[in-house]
């Protein structure tokens, strides 16, 4: 009998589950998309209920779309979007509030007290977090600052608090298991990253009761198993990432140094840097990559905040595509730039710059700039704003990385792929499988269940499907220079304003 890995990737729009086989082939996708709730402005909700009966839907419709029985099911592994915070009765499980998601912002004031009152120090040096609205810490004190009976329950241990991850597992297991991994922990504001634990200076600080809070587990362990009645059969839950360190954990990311970057509307790089935490000085977030065997791999993490946003600004704003895939032609109609500088702050620019007031630009506009020029440009920025990260990723690490693993939506736009092989004068390497979250959800399921029997096993499933190689030329130099000197323009120009 076949049997697979099933893995949920429980992300911010979709509920979603893909099974996988020895070879980590995608056998089948089910995908359910719930309800995103905007109660104010820069409030964003989800109902964890809905989360959780959509999911339960996605795994009950994958199987039964490949005419396959929880008895074929190895084991599961749970990827999810992270920080969303969720607070339920450990009674009823019934949710006492909306989930909180990740993008909310109704708490940047709690952040800010916290920051006058000095706080910002200590937490960065526990957590490797900066003190942002971001993160669950906030979110947890904010629902339980609503009213004094959710705090006292919370208090006697009546109430219990988790990610997507935990709330999943929770409602999987029919509340007999109460577990987050690692990697969601370390998302929380709470966790103490050297130290391996939930900190009481830190819950103290925020005004949290240690009770309410999840047991941490490896990313890599049977946890549970799914509550009898659910399925026809049992299955094992063996796998917890959240979804960026899936993401490099599927990569294959194993060794220090090596480095993916995910293009969607957005870009997330992660660097692997080995079992010692590394401080940024440059911002960047340090954070856990994965606990496998007992040893925890680190990792910095950066984010650009426009990407794919940028193509969508140029299809919706200004109409120069019909369609985001028809930049990459659009931009081949031109040999090259034409001179053209696109600095996409459209939201501010993030690391290593930092400044919330930069607004965007296009530079060194000519009666002879053509739209090809304008699509070229908007790669072009893309591929840069990902080298400034991983430059200043390697200036903190000290490491000098060999390779860029690519995956998301524009990893598939083979033209900003070998710009930003040119820009970083390494190789950038697009894998098989797009898959890539999933995939590494199902690899630490499957590790710990004995379907896979080794990290080198999976290294062989991991395949390429296209290798960008760095072409020197005095083009690429050019894109560098003018867009240092321009950026510096816009940034300082707020500066001193």
């Amino acid at each position: 009998m076949n049997d697979y890995i099933l893995a949920i990737d429980a992300g911010t729009t979709s509920s979603r589950a893909i099974l996988f086989d020895r070879k980590g082939n995608t056998v089948g996708v089910s995908q359910h998309e719930f309800t995103q709730h905007f109660p104010k402005e820069s409030w964003v909700e989800h109902d964890a209920t809905e989360i959780w009966e959509t999911q339960l839907l996605a795994i009950r419709e994958v199987l039964q779309n490949q005419s396959i029985t929880a008895t074929q099911i190895h084991a599961m592994g749970i990827t999810n979007q992270r920080e969303t915070t969720i607070l339920w009765n450990r009674k009823t499980g019934i949710p006492v509030h909306n989930a909180i998601v990740w993008q909310d912002r109704r708490t940047a004031s709690i952040c800010e007290t916290l920051e006058k009152a000095g706080k910002a120090p200590l937490f960065y040096e526990k957590t490797g977090l900066l003190l942002d609205a971001y993160f669950s810490g906030t979110k947890i004190k904010w629902i339980l600052d609503q009213d004094p009976e959710l705090r006292t329950q919370a208090e006697k241990g009546e109430l219990a608090f988790g990610t997507v991850d935990s709330w999943l597992i929770w409602n999987l297991t029919q509340g007999a298991v109460h577990v987050t991994d690692v990697t969601n922990a370390s998302r929380t504001l709470l966790f103490n990253i050297h130290s391996l634990d939930w900190d009481q200076e830190l819950l103290d600080a925020l005004d949290i009761p240690k009770a309410l809070l999840p047991k941490v587990v490896s990313c890599s362990e049977k946890v549970g198993s799914t509550a009898e009645g659910l399925f026809d059969s049992s299955v094992p839950i063996s796998g917890i990432a959240g979804d960026q360190q899936a993401a490099l954990f599927g990569q294959m990311c194993i060794d220090t140094g090596d480095v993916k970057n995910t293009y969607g509307t957005g870009c997330f790089c992660i660097m692997n840097t080995g079992t010692t935490p590394v401080q940024s000085k440059n911002k960047m977030l340090t954070t856990i990559g994965y606990q496998l065997n007992g040893e925890v791999h680190y990792a910095l993490e950066g984010s650009v905040f426009v990407a794919g946003a940028a193509v969508q600004w140029l299809r919706d704003q200004l109409g120069i595509i019909s369609s985001a895939p028809e930049i990459e032609a659009l931009a081949e109609t031109v040999e090259n730039n034409g001179g053209v500088t696109f600095i996409p702050a459209l939201a501010g620019l993030g690391a290593p710059h930092w400044d919330p007031h930069a607004t965007g630009s296009i530079v060194g506009i000519t009666r002879g700039t053509q739209k090809g020029h304008i699509a070229r440009a908007t790669l072009e920025a893309i591929a840069m704003r990902t080298k400034e990260i991983i430059t200043a990723m390697q200036k903190d690490a000290d490491i000098t990385f060999k390779s860029l693993k690519v995956d998301g939506g524009g990893s598939t736009n083979n033209l900003l792929m070998q710009i930003q092989s040119n820009l970083l004068g390494v190789e950038v390497i697009r894998p098989e499988t797009t898959e890539t979250t999933a995939l590494g959800a199902a690899f630490f399921a499957g590790l710990a269940s004995g379907y896979w029997p080794s990290v080198e096993s999976l290294s062989d499933i991991w395949k390429i499907d296209k290798q960008f190689s760095p072409l020197e030329n005095e083009e690429t130099q050019k894109i560098v220079s003018k867009w240092n000197e321009r950026i510096s323009k816009i940034s300082n120009s707020k500066v001193h304003e």
